[in-house]
């Protein structure tokens, strides 16, 4: 009866990956506890679901059902006050306090805040006024407390919000900050950018205040030349809109529907818990960019997956336009012609990042594939017993890792944190297409103590599809970031070394 219950909560709560709600975890006892061990994947398969897969059979109630308010958050059950624990030293290691806080049972109580009920306000964009520089709050812990109930579908804590950029509580504005930016500047405001300069300073992050011009020059959207950049905008914008024109009328013919009915489906499946992109007019702003997108490449058309490389591009341009809490702005509020800029630019910059993968999503995505086998390789030399934990308890890398190429680790991270990922990545040379790898290996290695205590089957697949990244920020992803240099400056100019 107790694994019964066990598969039927994995199965309510599947559509929220990475979440921090733990069930207090049982005292181990060898001879009360029977072991169920899934003899493969497909028997896994069957009895739970894919963190964010949602069956066909869901689409007419999932898109049926009423958008809750964009100004509130769910209500959460409240458990009954207990002793506050003693304070945790902050210098002991996120990770190990986060394991420690899963056996004993306790759970983050996440703080909440006025800005919940905010909706940001307009500001005007960066590339018509100067720069302003906003300040973010910091995070603030407060003290545990033991979990009693876990609601049907948790929400994301206060803490995985867009615009926290920094899960550690370290100050929002340093002295080598405010320097940082103002680098950022002077490179921006010169006659020719000088782009290699520029991915050197966006490598370990961007500034939020000038993110969006730096994503739109470091894409090859824009030219490094100032006084050609306004005309190439205006072009690429009207040439966009042209293809709207010419073939969205065209979704509902024969050889499109299919397709077009897909992005239909997937729309509300991205990032259902963040307001922003419930709103019926962002959806109509994704279903264009997506089915536009497929009709120009017929060689791989729309993959699920694409979805959600949209958004990141989505949210920066849109922060080019509200100070805080993006999460929660009503977009219909912006002038129509900042929509369709904001519209525009999310389609150019997405097909620059797609060409550079498009393998990843042509027939039988041979792209993956070739990535997943080499991630194999890779880590079979840089950690033997992960690997070897693997093939005995028959887990094969293509399932769990075949997600993590396929959406860039979108689906593991938080949102803010893939945000502060992209800004790396467009500064490294090829790197969505060759440094993710190295990620992927770091990223996997990081949760090496987690993985190596799990002894069967299904927990091992539980884990690697439900990693608890939920409290990242930009400092666990600079980490990340330089763990995958570490190895991709070991291993990248000699493969030999990871292969057999």
């Amino acid at each position: 009866m107790a694994t019964d219950n066990k598969i039927q909560f994995w199965k309510r709560s599947s559509k929220v990956p990475g979440s921090r709600f733990l069930k207090e975890a049982p005292k181990t006892n060898a001879l009360s506890v029977k072991s169920k061990k899934a003899s493969s994947f497909h028997e896994f398969a069957r009895s739970t679901s894919d963190a964010w897969d949602i069956g066909d059979d869901e689409d007419e109630d999932f898109l049926g059902a009423p958008v809750p308010s964009l100004t509130h958050t769910l209500p959460t059950p409240a458990p009954p006050p207990l002793p506050t624990p003693p304070p945790l030293d902050e210098k002991v290691d996120v990770a190990a306090t986060n394991h420690t806080l899963q056996e004993h049972g306790w759970q983050w109580d996440q703080p909440k805040t006025d800005r919940s009920q905010s909706n940001g306000r307009v500001v005007k964009s960066q590339s018509e006024a100067t720069l302003s520089t906003t300040t973010e709050g910091s995070t603030v812990r407060n003290p545990l407390q033991k979990q009693q109930s876990l609601p049907l579908r948790p929400i994301i804590p206060l803490v995985a919000r867009i615009s926290d950029q920094n899960a550690s509580g370290a100050p929002p504005m340093t002295v080598r900050e405010k320097s940082r930016l103002e680098k950022f500047r002077q490179l921006l405001a010169s006659p020719n950018t000088d782009l290699e300069e520029l991915r050197k300073h966006s490598w370990s992050g961007i500034p939020r205040e000038v993110r969006p011009i730096t994503w739109r020059l470091l894409s090859g959207y824009l030219p490094a030349n100032m006084e050609r950049r306004e005309l190439v905008l205006r072009r690429k914008r009207e040439e966009y809109f042209g293809f709207i024109e010419q073939y969205y009328d065209s979704r509902n013919d024969d050889n499109h529907r299919d397709t077009y009915r897909q992005i239909h489906i997937d729309i509300p499946r991205t990032n259902p818990l963040i307001p922003l992109f419930q709103q019926a007019s962002v959806q109509e702003v994704f279903e264009r960019i997506l089915f536009i997108w497929a009709i120009r490449h017929p060689a791989s058309g729309y993959v699920q997956g694409i979805n959600d490389l949209v958004t990141p591009f989505f949210v920066v341009f849109l922060s080019e336009f509200v100070e805080e809490d993006v999460e929660n702005f009503d977009v219909a509020a912006l002038p129509l012609d900042t929509q369709r800029n904001i519209e525009a630019d999310s389609f150019w910059c997405m097909s620059k990042l797609l060409d550079g993968i498009q393998d990843n999503y042509t027939f039988a995505q041979p792209g993956i594939q070739i990535k997943v086998k080499a991630l194999e390789e890779l880590v079979s030399r840089i950690d033997e017993d992960i690997h070897n934990h693997f093939q005995k308890y028959e887990v094969e890398y293509l399932q769990f890792a075949f997600r993590w190429m396929n959406n860039l680790l979108m689906r593991e991270l938080p949102l803010r944190c893939t945000i502060r990922l992209w800004d790396t990545y467009q500064a490294e040379a090829e790197g969505f297409s060759h440094f993710h790898l190295y990620v992927c290996a770091a990223f996997l290695i990081e949760w090496r103590k987690e993985i190596l205590s799990m002894v069967d089957f299904q927990g091992l697949l539980m884990l690697l599809q439900n990693l608890p990244t939920i409290h990242w920020g930009n400092e666990e992803v600079g980490l990340l970031l330089a763990e995958a240099y570490r190895l991709k400056y070991m291993f990248a100019d000699a493969p030999n070394h990871y292969r057999r």
